[in-house]
């Protein structure tokens, strides 16, 4: 007995042996495990920002640098000389850490100390790490049909979940149309799929969808909401704005399935392309979307800077999913980016030559028949005489008029006034006023264009001269009234190839005043031995003053010798300005020391090998709009305090077969997402599926998902035949409630756009930000002031009445009556095929029972009051003001506004 005894006490102590030996070995990971106990009970005192006691928590070396009173935080393999474990287990509350909050547990104070045990390894977060290629063993496939769906049924495994059957053939087709082209399908298209339900039938319709311009129109609204596109220009005066051949070319590009390297390198540096064609300079307006303030007094170069820091954020956020906001007054709170890292970032778009004025400066003008044939005559020339490549470069000059050298980058002024305010940009010129422009590169310039306006008949004369205000005339015109602001040339005689250029104006009456926007300087012209320049030059000089049918905004880079300088702003304060910083991205993300040197480079970077995020972020839009939350939920932010993903080797597998086997296609992206058995799941929840994830994380069956505002608009108007396919061109006005658009500072008014116009897709309506289109926002679509990377949607009464009472959902509900009215058969006939028409399936005996009485009881009850009836529908057809208020029930229904 005794000698039993002796041997379970050793065989206990092996067992307690061979356990703490485990564990000790067992490997801390610090992402999974020591990294959110650190962002719940730490770095809201110890991060990039707080660093109480002077002890940090985003940076390693600050975490195991000496604190304030000495001692250390943090020393790798001692957690009995570390500070913070002292501080956590300390039993004075004055003392122990947090302060003021629940201590941490026993089992967090012993995995924090067991880390530290083992050496207190970082490790970056994990977005920030490469991506690895998962191993996927497809011929073990239990269920599904490519790698999405082994990665989810793996998922679904781990917690005890399995999938939901296939959903019906009437689901998944209108599912399916709603998700590809935002519009659902016919009736006679969804009895084609029905008929034929096959897995070759569904991949066909794919195709077919994925080519449909609808797809176009469909995705480009997600777009639209990251680039903040509006058709004004926002704040309190909130003017309109002409950007819509923007929004053009978003649907084209989709349509098109640019790849989104492409995507990406024309919107942010088109311009900066060789040889940019007017699709590449179009593209770069979606950094124009930004707000512009028009009211009387603003600064310029305040709503300027507001603008540049509005692109960083929204850049950052689009594509990296990084709140880089967070860095504009400090370093960030969670994230590795320091303050300084900000402004690197800020450089790259603070040498935009627009400014916060009300003509948008620089725009991209487009010219009558007239203007377009001269300006094809200049191309020809020059193409004839020089090259395509020079033929492009002046057509840029004509239509854009950059480079332009506006009063900011004056380097001495005399007898003038520049207020830099709204509507009084221009600076005011008097008699004897002088301009001094240094250091101006004269090589290849034979021509300077004066912009000017002036009201009086008094006529200026203009010297320019060389090297001091007494130097060599260079240049001389006269100045006459004119009628708004006029380009007028001036010839430029000399041999030198730069020089201060000092520009003298002059009168004979002493109360002389113009106003001057700016100089143009343009480049010599090809030499011609025919003698034709001269005839070239006045074609020229005439379409810079031509006017234009339309315009867009765009971005162009300032002049070298004109560039702006860029300081950190102290604490964010425009007006405290600090170090100064050159181009650069945050050294969290520059894995390769990659140089920088304008927006071309960044966005370039963007898309390369050398990003990580880029592909998991775009692949995560994409798959949220598809799924309703995206495989990490927090679409807008990839960071610390962003929630982790759900199916991590699935974002993966996503990010590198997007950007590198399938050559960053969109619609092969897409396709591939929807043709997996994940996708096509059916959206009925078990009880067993309801208790596990009532959220749906694992994807063991379809989510239901409301449809965007935009959708459930065209829903309507598609079921019931209005929807007009007509695409492209300026935003229109469809009916909506009068009173709503109260315009300040502006007799504008809201004007029903006639016959088809009224019936188009939302995508193209107009976007007023102080007052959006109201059924819109009332199902949470964006006011565009900002980059939204993920519509929250609500549940609220208004939305019931928005879809009861608004006058294009009644209106679409009373058209579809009368095609309903015009069948043969009874009452329950007729609801039945109102039902199919609206929702796609047929009805169930229940919902026939209900509608049909209904429809009974709203005959009977406008029997009786037949005015009632004709209000309703301007008509004494009691049979047509029945219908369509069970039209208008079907249209609140929660299956028609639902993807289930």
């Amino acid at each position: 007995m005794k000698t039993f005894f002796l041997k379970s006490i050793g065989f206990c102590y092996s067992l307690v042996f061979i356990f703490v030996t485990s564990c000790k070995d067992d490997k801390i990971d610090f992402n999974a495990q020591v990294r959110p106990i650190l962002n719940k009970k730490c770095i809201s005192c110890h991060g990039g920002v707080k660093q109480s006691g002077g002890f940090g928590l985003v940076f390693r070396e600050n975490a195991l640098a000496e604190t304030i009173n000495g001692k250390i935080g943090i020393v790798p393999g001692h957690p009995e000389k570390s500070e913070m474990i002292a501080r956590i287990k300390h039993k004075d509350p004055e003392m122990r850490m947090p302060l003021e909050a629940d201590p941490l547990s026993e089992d967090e104070i012993a995995l924090l100390t067991k880390w530290i045990e083992q050496g207190a390894e970082w490790q970056e977060h994990w977005a920030y790490l490469e991506p690895q290629e998962p191993e996927v063993a497809l011929d073990d496939l239990d269920w599904g049909v490519n790698e999405i769906d082994y990665f989810v049924f793996n998922k679904m495994e781990a917690h005890d979940l399995s999938p939901s059957d296939q959903a019906e053939a009437h689901d998944l087709v209108r599912r399916l149309y709603l998700d590809v082209t935002g519009v659902p399908p016919t009736t006679e298209q969804v009895k084609a799929f029905v008929e034929n339900p096959s897995d070759k039938a569904y991949e066909d319709l794919v195709d077919t969808l994925l080519q449909s311009p609808k797809y176009g129109e469909h995705w480009a609204s997600m777009w639209l909401d990251l680039a903040r596109y509006a058709d004004s220009k926002g704040y309190e005066a909130d003017r309109p704005r002409e950007i819509w051949k923007y929004r053009d070319w978003v649907i084209k590009a989709f349509n098109e399935d640019m790849p989104f390297n492409r995507f990406t390198i024309e919107q942010l540096a088109g311009d900066l392309l060789p040889n940019p064609t007017e699709e590449q300079y179009i593209a770069t307006a979606f950094h124009r979307n930004t707000l512009n303030n028009g009211e009387g007094g603003t600064d310029n170069e305040e709503y300027r800077i507001s603008s540049v820091i509005d692109r960083v954020n929204t850049t950052w956020e689009v594509w990296q999913s990084t709140t880089m906001s967070c860095v504009q007054c400090h370093s960030h709170p969670y994230d590795p980016i320091k303050h300084n890292e900000y402004y690197t970032s800020y450089a790259f778009f603070n040498n935009a030559a627009d400014w916060d004025v009300p003509t948008e400066h620089p725009i991209y003008r487009e010219f009558d028949s007239l203007s377009s044939a001269q300006l094809k005559d200049v191309k020809k020339w020059v193409a004839k005489v020089a090259s395509n490549d020079e033929a492009n470069k002046w057509e840029a000059f004509i239509r854009i008029q950059e480079p332009k050298i506006r009063p900011e980058d004056f380097d001495e002024t005399t007898n003038t006034i520049h207020y830099n305010r709204s509507n009084q940009d221009y600076m005011e010129v008097y008699n004897k006023a002088s301009i001094k422009l240094k250091d101006v590169s004269l090589s290849n310039v034979d021509r300077i264009y004066v912009n000017y306006r002036q009201y009086t008949k008094n006529k200026g004369t203009l010297l320019i001269k060389k090297d001091s205000i007494n130097g060599t005339v260079v240049g001389k015109t006269i100045l006459n009234k004119s009628n708004g602001f006029t380009n007028v040339p001036v010839a430029i005689k000399t041999d030198a190839k730069t020089a201060d250029l000092y520009f003298q104006f002059t009168s004979s009456a002493t109360d002389y005043l113009c106003f001057l926007d700016g100089f143009l300087l343009a480049e010599k012209l090809p030499v011609a031995n025919d003698g034709t320049s001269p005839e070239i030059y006045d074609k020229i000089d005439a379409l810079l003053n031509a006017k234009f049918k339309h315009s867009t905004p765009v971005m162009v880079e300032k002049p070298n010798d004109f560039s702006r300088l860029t300081q950190v702003f102290d604490r964010g304060n425009w007006l405290v300005l600090g170090d100064t910083v050159q181009t650069d991205i945050p050294k969290l993300f520059n894995v390769n020391n990659r140089q920088f040197k304008n927006r071309l480079d960044l966005a370039e970077w963007l898309v390369s090998e050398d990003n990580y995020l880029t592909g998991r972020v775009i692949a995560n839009r994409f798959w949220a709009k598809l799924f309703g939350k995206g495989i990490v939920l927090t679409s807008e932010d990839f960071g610390t305090l962003g929630e982790r993903p759900t199916h991590p080797e699935l974002l993966d597998w996503l990010a590198l077969r997007f950007s590198k086997d399938w050559n960053w296609s969109m619609k092969t992206l897409i396709r591939n997402i929807v043709l997996s058995e994940t996708y096509k799941q059916s959206s009925v929840i078990t009880e067993e599926a309801k208790q596990i994830d009532p959220h749906n994380q694992w994807l063991a069956r379809s989510s239901r998902v409301r449809l965007s505002a935009e959708q459930i608009r065209d829903q309507a108007l598609a079921v019931s035949g209005l929807l007009s396919d007509k695409m492209y061109g300026p935003s229109v006005m469809p009916y909506q409630p009068e009173g709503v658009w109260t315009v300040v500072y502006s007799n504008d008014t809201w004007q029903t756009s006639p016959d088809e116009d009224a019936y188009r897709r939302g995508l193209y309506t107009y976007l007023r930000r102080s007052s959006p289109y109201p059924s819109f926002i009332s199902f949470d679509a964006s006011e565009r002031e900002s980059c939204l990377s993920r519509r929250i949607n609500t549940n609220t009464p208004i939305q019931a009445l928005v879809t009861l009472n608004d006058p294009v959902y009644f209106e679409a509900a009373m058209h579809l009556a009368q095609q309903i009215e015009a069948l043969d058969g009874d009452n329950k006939t007729k609801v039945e095929a109102a039902y199919t028409k609206v929702i796609g399936k047929n009805i169930s005996p229940d919902k026939t029972t209900i509608l049909v009485k209904l429809l009974e009881d709203t005959k009977a009850y406008y029997q009786a009051h037949k005015e009632e009836a004709f209000q309703l529908v301007k008509t004494d057809n009691l049979e047509l003001a029945s219908l369509t208020i069970m039209m208008n029930v079907l249209m609140n229904m929660d299956e028609f506004i639902v993807k289930s």
